[in-house]
């Protein structure tokens, strides 16, 4: 596999969705409009914390213009769980968390929503809406989550995975890794060190808000046209929210300007829904941004007890880490994946890592790019960093000692088949940015990162057009160019020209069943799913072309887009795809390949990135001078859009290190819900960031395809930090390293480790 030559793959086409993009044809959530249409708005809890006594919507039904308002009684209680992208959501919590019935469980919770002829109208009314609450105590930190004192979110909520476990609790579930003897192991350690980070909730700052349309037939059946990752589960959320047949609803995804995983789980759908059953009329909803910060899943933030053991010589020997994830204010924190994340670079004998489940008066967490691992990272990457410091080795060197290899046993279980960990570590040891000169209050740091990548449902079908044009169709929103990865792939098979392949992103009527477009599933599970349907077309055309000369088609060959007569055959000359379409036009029916599959597994991927930063000692303002990245992706497909994912990641993880953080007040209200307060980076925030492709080919993949799009965003958090423990000889643990943090670190006497 590795040594196959393409003819396609590998290439940097100008994506087909490309020119609608730039000219603003394009349409996203919230450009459709329809005739009769509503507009729907939330009203929204003030409260982080507090009971429902009552709701009064009586005054605003009666205001000019409202159609319709729905609460929390509007809509069924259902305890199903859907088996949606990388865990099964708990339908209960995702109907409560967007509208709530007897609590509200954050600040902008939402309490009730309106449809009225115009915007203002529906805003008006919400404001007339009586709502009047108890409040309560909120629970706004970890350290408070699990005192002994602290106020229930859920009365009914016990501890998973701790038997015995029946009094009411914040800790919706405990997990656990382990092997070996860990007392041995730190016994044997000639240095162990410990240390406790911290990092605060961060959104995944998608550009697009969150936005629908939904409509109700007199048939019963109810169209939604949303931007999401995933049209098939926002089908499945919405019916079992709604409480009506999945059969009956068809989500049209618009095109998706961002999403990073937060645009999985509903949040305005079922309301639309529910207004536009009730008004019987097209109901639009758009949030505006401050709804997105408030209300929408930010990712965890977190506490991390890490401890690790080395020899002397570098070996490591023991590793014990407790990992605590804020989940919002209902359970699915990602942190078994961070528990997974964290050993998977390298080997380690003897090991313990626990990982707890905690709910806050915060937003339900969504998934963010690898979520749960760019944290896990964060905690072992500055230990081993530090480690390495105290033995006087090389980061990279002692990287390279202790990473994985194939063969190696995971933590969490299985063994690795070929991976690119080492090589990508010997690359970054030979780059020239390893041993460049840095300048004046500059320090440098280097980290890795892991992912496991997505497989799960994936279906395509090729149409082939009577021209020898092909159109592949999925059920994958694009986010990073997977049109065009799926157009290489359609031409590599049939050898047919990429522009004469047309990608669409089908709806849940048009495509066949498909997993969400997250996880980096998409250019390898779907992939895979077009390739088997490109090939199936293709054995079409060489059974058409076998008929054509009477022979076997096991006897017919296909070679750069022909079909190859076997030898002998009279007067035979090889045939295009163009040339057997065009034969067959009218007699022998249309050709069209289907795929279908469930890939139970994906290629693991690992990053490895240097970071250079820059200190102001005076202000303690700092900024990322030079960034290379490298990332074992299997085989690039198409390179650009692959060094655009990595760039993509690394200026996220950057944000999430540097400055990017949810703040709230002591009573639970989030202080900084919009863009010029939440603190991203722009582009004159940043340095050019190289990407280094390297590849090692997955053998579970037909081209050697890993996903991308994840691992980018595991290591920056900790290269950032290293870097700056490189540049200040502070230990910082707690993130961001904003500028008053870093400032008070440098401003106080020297010390190793600053945690607030």
């Amino acid at each position: 596999m590795s040594d196959r030559s393409f003819t396609y793959i590998g290439t940097r086409p100008i994506r087909h969705d490309g020119v609608d993009k730039v000219t603003g044809r394009a349409s996203y959530g919230a450009d459709l409009s329809m005739p009769g249409m509503l507009q729907g708005v939330v009203l929204r809890s003030p409260h982080a914390h507090a009971r429902i006594v009552s709701i009064d919507t009586s005054e605003a039904e009666a205001m000019p213009g409202v159609k319709a308002i729905v609460t929390g009684k509007d809509f069924p209680v259902t305890r199903a769980k859907l088996p949606l992208g990388e865990a099964a959501l708990d339908i209960h919590d995702i109907s409560e968390n967007a509208i709530a019935r007897t609590k509200v469980l954050y600040d902008g919770h939402t309490v009730a929503a309106v449809a009225a002829t115009t915007v203002e109208a529906a805003q008006a009314a919400a404001a007339r809406i009586k709502v009047v609450y108890e409040p309560l105590p909120p629970v706004m930190s970890i350290d408070r989550a699990i005192a002994a004192d602290a106020p229930i979110l859920h009365e009914d909520m016990t501890t998973k995975g701790v038997p015995g476990s029946k009094a009411p609790t914040n800790v919706a579930a405990r997990m656990e890794v382990k092997r070996g003897d860990l007392e041995k192991g730190f016994a044997e350690a000639d240095i162990v060190l410990e240390r406790e980070f911290r990092t605060v909730m961060v959104h995944q700052g998608y550009i697009e808000p969150h936005a629908c349309v939904a409509r109700f037939g007199e048939d019963g059946r109810a169209i939604v046209w949303c931007s999401t990752q995933g049209p098939f589960a926002v089908r499945d959320q919405c019916a079992a929210i709604l409480g009506i047949d999945a059969a009956l609803v068809k989500v049209i995804p618009s095109e998706i300007c961002g999403g990073f995983g937060g645009k999985i789980v509903v949040y305005l759908e079922p309301l639309a829904m529910a207004l536009a059953r009730k008004a019987q009329r097209p109901v639009k909803m758009v949030m505006g941004r401050d709804e997105v910060f408030r209300a929408s899943g930010p990712t965890s933030g977190t506490k991390i007890r890490m401890k690790l053991g080395a020899k002397r010589d570098g070996t490591l020997v023991a590793a014990s880490a407790s990992l605590y994830y804020e989940a919002g204010a209902y359970r699915g924190s990602p942190a078994g994946a961070g528990m997974m994340c964290l050993l998977a670079p390298y080997r380690v004998a003897n090991f313990l890592v626990e990982a707890f489940d905690v709910v806050v008066n915060k937003p339900r967490v969504a998934a963010y790019r690898a979520p749960g691992s760019p944290m896990a990272a964060f905690a072992i990457e500055s230990v081993i960093d530090d480690v390495a410091r105290e033995l006087r080795m090389d980061p990279i060197d002692f990287r390279l000692k202790n990473a994985m290899q194939e063969g190696d046993q995971t933590a969490y279980g299985p063994a690795y088949g070929p991976i690119g960990l080492k090589t990508l570590l010997e690359q970054a040891r030979r780059h020239p940015h390893w041993s460049a000169p840095l300048g004046p209050n500059q320090g440098r740091g280097f980290a890795c990162g892991f992912w496991f990548n997505g497989g799960m449902n994936s279906s395509a079908t090729v149409t082939l057009n009577m021209d020898g044009s092909a159109a592949v169709v999925t059920g994958n929103p694009d986010i990073g160019g997977t049109r065009a990865a799926q157009a290489l792939m359609v031409a590599e098979e049939l050898g047919i020209a990429v522009e004469r392949v047309r990608p669409i992103v089908g709806d849940t009527d048009i495509s066949g069943m498909t997993d969400l477009t997250g996880g980096s599933r998409v250019c390898f599970a779907t992939g895979m799913a077009v390739i088997e349907a490109a090939r199936d077309v293709r054995s079409q055309l060489i059974a058409k072309a076998a008929k054509i000369w009477n022979v076997d088609p096991a006897a017919v060959t296909w070679e750069a887009g022909k079909a190859i007569p076997p030898p002998g055959t009279d007067k035979a000359q090889p045939l295009s795809v163009a040339e057997i379409a065009a034969r067959f036009a009218h007699t022998g029916g249309p050709i069209i390949g289907r795929a279908s599959l469930y890939a139970p597994m994906a290629g693991p991927g690992f990053g490895g990135h240097i970071c250079d930063l820059e200190v102001d000692r005076e202000t303690g303002v700092s900024k990322v001078v030079r960034y290379t990245a490298f990332q074992d992706v299997g085989k690039a497909v198409h390179p650009s859009y692959v060094e655009g994912q990595i760039q993509g990641g690394v200026v996220q993880g950057i944000g999430w290190a540097l400055n990017e953080e949810y703040i709230y007040d002591a009573n639970g209200i989030l202080q900084n819900a919009s863009f010029l307060d939440y603190r991203m980076p722009v582009a004159s925030d940043l340095p050019m960031i190289e990407a280094v492709i390297v590849e090692v080919a997955n053998p579970l993949h037909p081209y050697g395809v890993r996903g991308v799009g994840e691992v980018p965003i595991v290591p920056p958090l900790a290269a950032v930090a290293n870097a700056m423990r490189a540049a200040t000889g502070v230990r910082f643990t707690v993130l961001p390293l904003s500028p008053p943090r870093v400032l008070a670190a440098l401003t106080t006497e020297t010390r190793e480790t600053v945690t607030a």
